[in-house]
């Protein structure tokens, strides 16, 4: 059914009926649900070309993904936080463009899509401490939404980020708790601003157990599982080798487990471990109890917040140019990692 067989069965104008659909404010509310609701029965959607051409918007929104962050496309993380953006832009009448820059071509990139007028708002995501695109963007007034935040960049942009230091200062303290005082980081990337935030809320709870931070027990790469392995290997090999490992990805945590396991050591009596990002639909931390202790934060609900922020900003810009934050907070799951510190 198109849309002008679909007024006729209604008895409303075209016009009217696109309005309705398109969320106008100046269609009445019994009206907006006797279309939506004719809509959903005759399986009607609107035409996205047509919808552009009556709003002078591209229907479209961008994630642009730097060479350099490419191995993100296979992250399943990458995968869920944009399975909750782009049900959220279908929802609204958008389509998704999903492209990739050289590393060093993010500039020309952006400013061709500004010119050619292809997408609507884009959503930035991995920023680094010092993260450049928020100023290159602010200057072309493409709108976006940071999924996270730039601790160095000082002038205004919408974001939207988990608490990580705060996430990472309670996973410590319940390893403190639990009676461990050698508690080793394996971490991102340290350019990356989570990362920095994570080391933050580490430090600060040794910090107040007056504990004395070693280099030997922080590392930084990426988050993979071999990454994972080897830092856990390494570690493990000290002298005197951590009792408790926190770890930024489930990925990354899969390798820590190989490792312990390797060393003929049991995760959980011999060695705790707390990971973080262990809500993954195809990656799943256990079925009734956890296998891993983790600070749990939905990346597919950060998708869609992302994208209910960015097509707000879209569709009612603040005239004073006020950026728009949400924080969200980490939950704490007690699995199966975890346990006292064993005695020396």
């Amino acid at each position: 059914m198109n849309l002008k067989e679909l007024s006729n069965h209604l008895g409303i104008s075209p016009t009217t009926v696109s309005r309705a659909l398109g969320g106008y404010p100046e269609v009445s509310e019994k009206t907006r649900i006797k279309v939506q609701a004719a809509a959903k029965k005759f399986h009607y959607s609107a035409n996205t070309r047509a919808k552009s051409l009556a709003t002078g918007r591209a229907m479209m929104i961008g994630h642009i993904l730097p060479g350099a962050t490419k191995d993100e496309m296979v992250n399943p993380i990458f995968g869920d936080f944009l399975s909750g953006a782009s049900g959220t832009y279908s929802k609204h009448g958008y389509d998704l463009l999903l492209s990739q820059v050289a590393s060093g071509d993010e500039e020309r990139a952006y400013n061709n899509l500004k010119a050619k007028g292809a997408i609507d708002g884009l959503i930035v995501q991995g920023p680094s401490i010092d993260e450049p695109r928020i100023k290159l963007l602010n200057r072309l007034g493409i709108p976006f939404v940071l999924h996270g935040r730039a601790s160095e960049v000082t002038e205004p942009y919408n974001w939207v980020d988990v608490n990580n230091t705060h996430c990472f200062l309670r996973a410590t303290q319940f390893l403190l708790n639990l009676g461990h005082r050698r508690i080793a980081l394996i971490n991102g990337l340290q350019y990356m601003d989570f990362a920095k935030r994570r080391r933050e809320g580490y430090l600060d709870a040794l910090c107040q157990a007056a504990i004395s931070s070693q280099a030997l027990y922080m590392h930084c790469s990426q988050m993979t599982e071999d990454q994972g392995y080897q830092a856990a290997c390494t570690m493990l090999e000290l002298p005197v080798p951590p009792t408790a490992f926190l770890v930024s990805s489930l990925i990354s945590a899969i390798g820590v487990r190989r490792a312990i396991s390797d060393k003929g050591l049991k995760m959980g009596q011999d060695i705790s471990v707390i990971i973080h990002d262990d809500d993954i639909s195809y990656l799943r931390n256990g079925r009734d109890i956890p296998i891993f202790t983790a600070t749990r934060s939905s990346v597919f609900e950060a998708g869609q917040l992302c994208a209910e922020m960015l097509i707000d900003v879209i569709e009612n810009p603040n005239p004073r140019g006020d950026a728009r934050h949400i924080l969200l907070e980490s939950q704490l799951l007690v699995g199966q990692s975890t346990g006292p510190a064993p005695v020396a």
